[in-house]
């Protein structure tokens, strides 16, 4: 495939001509509508939370002390016994646990709808909170670990698919991407609990933060029972008038004749029917049954695994040895220093995913994996420089480079990772696709999370007699820069840009032109809409200068 892909978004203009020209936030039902959807998107903070606490706890004295100081990595059937080998299944443990939900999370997510595994998970993973924050032994702490990532699963499998699914045309982009985002509200808040709490003598030094961790989770419990189900699943249960309302409600003000609810509604039928009209019964195999879904199962793949694997899990599970490594010590300092990346990688994260629809998401991936292969670079040479040296400027560059990588991480695998994987998935797929995308990922951080300590306590920047690195760790380096230079070429030549276009139009890009203009094309015909195509805007009730008259001439025409 040549480089420099990018999809025609001409059939896109369609949906583009009928969206609401005014601010949404004038209109009550799209804030409503925003406010269903930060309650989703919350979910991605639980995430977050846990592997900046892990960070955290591994500073404070008290939690070493309390499980007899485990560092290193351990076998899975010696665990209990041998305290020193245990940090790296201690991390690993909650996406084994994750690993081990992802078969059964997608059969929940489309036979019971999205909103249902949402509350199931928060429930386990409120579960795991408490058995984790009253744990007197590591077994105990093991063990809620596991529980908070097999509930976190459920939650994560169908809350990006909702949120995707319900938002405003317009803002379907930029909301999804947020979602992965948001993993960095959660990783501040245990970033700053651990640096106030380690000033607590007590237990609860390390008991508080693991408490705060089940807050979303309680908030979804007490809220999810009224958030609208995804008018996606609604119509492929065969209940239309149910999707038709709630698309209606929520982007229209209740007008279930507003045209562009038509449309919306009629492309989600015809593109669910024409889906159904391939596969009647939708098995695993049937993600790489043809070429177009091997195309997405390729990226979404490669994009799981880079996501992972490109020098960025050392720092986020392990940044206090890392900072060892450079002769920064101090708790306080550590902490700071961890809440602090927090924030800005957030910061950045967000306005990227902001921005998925003006600069598209093949430019921020290409942007992304430059700029990761620049700095990781930079902090290979300035890491090596250290170690020879003890210098205090080599150190301040290894410190600049982490955060100059971070941000260039966060142009696009924070924010688009998850949305571009939910929408360049068609309907009957979506959730056993993004299943095969968080498997890969849980498979990539149990690497990370479990192989990585053994490697930073074996083959660390060393000082030896004649302040010589170890070759071993220098190898490690080049590897990870070498793996980059892969991604960035992989990524040029295969992601393709989906700005600008309909849910139902970005996933049908893969199967061919044809298929998405035959999409719109259906859906116009069935509203009324031929017009369209042509590029006229069509009036909206939603518009504030619009009249019932205009509107209900257009209906007639």
């Amino acid at each position: 495939m040549a480089g420099g892909i990018v999809a025609n978004a001409g059939a896109s203009s369609g949906m583009r001509d009928l969206i609401h020209p005014g601010a949404w936030y004038k209109n009550p039902r799209l804030i409503k509508l925003n406010l269903w959807i930060f309650l989703l998107l919350i979910t991605s903070s639980t995430n977050g939370y846990d592997g900046s606490m892990m960070n955290g706890l591994q500073t404070l004295t008290q939690w070493q002390s309390a499980f007899k100081n485990p560092s290193g990595g351990m076998s899975l059937t010696k665990f209990l016994p041998h305290a020193h080998a245990q940090l790296g299944l201690l991390n690993a443990i909650q996406n084994i646990g994750a690993l081990t939900a992802t078969p059964l999370a997608p059969y929940v997510t489309d036979s019971l709808g999205r909103r249902v595994p949402i509350l199931a998970g928060a429930i386990i993973m409120i579960l795991g909170t408490i058995i984790q924050t009253t744990s007197h032994s590591v077994g105990q702490f093991i063990g809620a670990r596991f529980l908070i990532g097999f509930g976190v699963t459920f939650a994560a499998n169908a809350a990006p698919l909702l949120t995707t699914e319900l938002a405003y045309p317009s803002q379907r982009g930029p909301l999804t991407s947020t979602y992965n985002s948001l993993w960095y509200s959660g990783a501040i808040i245990a970033a700053w609990t651990t640096y106030g709490s380690f000033r607590i003598k007590s237990s609860w030094s390390w008991r508080l933060p693991s408490a705060l961790q089940g807050l979303p989770s309680i908030l979804q419990i007490a809220l999810m029972w009224f958030c609208p189900e995804s008018p996606r699943w609604l119509i492929n249960k065969g209940r239309d008038a149910e999707a038709l309302r709630t698309l209606a409600y929520y982007h229209a003000r209740g007008n279930d004749q507003d045209p562009l609810i038509q449309f919306e509604y009629n492309e989600i039928k015809e593109a669910i029917a024409l889906d159904r009209a391939v596969a009647e019964q939708v098995s695993w195999a049937d993600l790489f049954k043809t070429s177009g879904n091997r195309r997405r199962m390729r990226i979404i793949i490669a994009m799981a695994f880079f996501s992972q694997w490109s020098g960025n899990g050392l720092v986020s599970y392990y940044l206090s040895k890392v900072l060892d490594s450079i002769g920064i010590t101090d708790v306080a300092t550590q902490n700071l220093i961890n809440g602090i990346l927090q924030i800005y990688n957030l910061i950045v994260a967000v306005s990227a995913g902001l921005l998925c629809d003006k600069i598209g998401r093949r430019t921020l991936f290409l942007l992304s994996n430059a700029g990761m292969l620049c700095f990781f670079t930079m902090q290979t040479i300035t890491s090596a420089r250290f170690a020879q040296t003890g210098s205090h400027a080599a150190a301040n560059g290894v410190l600049a480079s982490i955060f100059l990588f971070y941000g260039s991480y966060d142009i696009a695998y924070t924010p688009l990772i998850v949305s571009y994987t939910v929408e360049i998935l068609p309907y009957q797929l979506r959730a056993k696709g993004f299943t095969v995308f968080n498997f890969t990922i849980s498979l990539a951080l149990i690497f990370n999370q479990y192989v990585n300590p053994i490697a930073l306590s074996a083959l660390a920047w060393k000082y030896y007699s004649t302040q010589r690195l170890t070759v071993e760790y220098a190898r490690i380096q080049i590897v990870y820069c070498a793996f980059l230079v892969f991604e960035l070429i992989f990524m040029y030549l295969f992601i393709i840009e989906t700005k600008n276009r309909s849910l139902e139009e970005t996933a049908a890009i893969f199967d061919g032109e044809e298929k998405v203009a035959e999409i719109h094309q259906r859906a116009t015909q069935d509203v009324g809409l031929a017009h369209v195509a042509q590029g006229e805007r069509t009036p909206s009730v939603n518009d504030e200068k619009v009249t019932d008259e205009m509107v209900e001439h257009h209906l007639k025409a």
